[in-house]
């Protein structure tokens, strides 16, 4: 029995695993464990590549609906995930373009493609299909504000680029948060509780937060203020998501339990919960919080623990599934 690579269908949100292990691997790095994030810093690199390569290899860009309003806006996954490993990998100044340069590509042609798709449905049409999975455009505005931050670190022109991208990812969050709630709202949609990436409504403001942070350590005087302002404002904003989030989990998993098998949308759930922490290590110098350091290691550790479950669910239902399309190819042979 063969496995071709035609045979994998990846959705457009697949490159979330390498948004989740680069986020893990900044973590990691934050509270010194220098050896988990080498490692899931190489994993992540890894896995971009890989995917890059069955995303190709399956022609999944001409199977994929870039007409349909759900499909684009999970595409930010790519743009989430170079960013986040750019800036993992900042110190190496030709990654640092390469993925930067690549990031800002993606991110322009996926923010006229998401702006035509949403503009061309009436207001109550995105209502009844908003989920937490349209935050990724704003997750992945956030990120590319990360990279051009970091490049101000070298050239400071770069500090008006992400400062207004950021700001873009604010409002861009502000959107689909109103229309996930609106539903929310209109479907009463607490009953059943939310999806797994209902998560990235934290997790959007987690790497707002950490936006901010990379901001506001270059800004003028005059910038410094608001942005610091704002910065701790998405925090709290974040952290005050929390709580609900767990509740409507437990809800959902009381009444549903067959909801607990692997899905690739719980790579949504791992990257929020590592972002948390990457943001609330960020903002210990900003509020002066030693506290935060506490709360950011236990995200950490349960980060990398959710990671770890993924995986190795992932990892089974991976080869239960290709031994499955194998079995039926060669069964199908003469």
């Amino acid at each position: 029995m063969t496995i071709r690579l035609a045979d994998v269908e990846p959705s457009p949100d697949v490159f979330a695993a390498v948004m989740a292990t680069g986020i893990l691997s900044i973590a990691a790095r934050d509270h010194r464990y220098s050896a988990i994030s080498d490692a899931l810093g190489v994993l992540a690199t890894l896995a971009l590549l890989a995917l890059v390569v069955v995303v190709v290899a399956t022609r999944a860009l001409t199977s994929w609906d870039l007409r349909d309003p759900d499909v684009t806006p999970r595409l930010f996954t790519f743009v989430a995930a170079c960013a986040v490993l750019d800036s993992r990998l900042a110190s190496h100044r030709i990654v640092l373009q390469v993925l930067g340069a690549v990031a800002l590509a993606a991110w322009l042609a996926l923010l006229a493609l998401t702006a035509r798709n949403m503009s061309a449905s009436p207001w109550a049409a995105l209502r009844d299909r908003a989920h937490g999975a349209w935050e990724l455009a704003s997750v992945g505005t956030s990120g590319l504000a990360i990279v051009a931050a970091v490049a101000a670190r070298h050239e400071r022109r770069w500090l008006w680029v992400a400062a207004p991208v950021w700001v873009a990812a604010l409002c861009i969050y502000a959107l689909m948060t109103w229309l996930i709630l609106w539903r929310a709202v209109s479907e009463r949609q607490d009953r059943d509780g939310f999806e797994p990436d209902s998560w990235i409504l934290m997790g959007g403001l987690a790497i707002a937060t950490l936006a901010g942070d990379s901001i506001h350590a270059l800004a003028p005087a005059w910038l410094a203020g608001p942005v610091l302002a704002v910065t701790v404002v998405t925090w709290v904003a974040a952290t005050l998501w929390i709580p609900p989030l767990i509740l409507f989990g437990l809800r959902r998993i009381s009444r549903r339990p067959t909801m607990l098998r692997f899905a690739g949308v719980w790579w949504a759930l791992v990257f929020p919960l590592g972002m948390y922490s990457a943001a609330s290590y960020a903002m210990v110098a900003g509020i002066h919080q030693n506290a935060l350091l506490t709360v950011s290691l236990v995200f950490f550790w349960d980060a990398l623990a959710a990671w770890l479950i993924v995986v190795i669910a992932g990892l089974l239902r991976l080869r239960r599934g290709l031994s499955s399309v194998g079995a039926q190819r060669d069964a199908g042979r003469p």
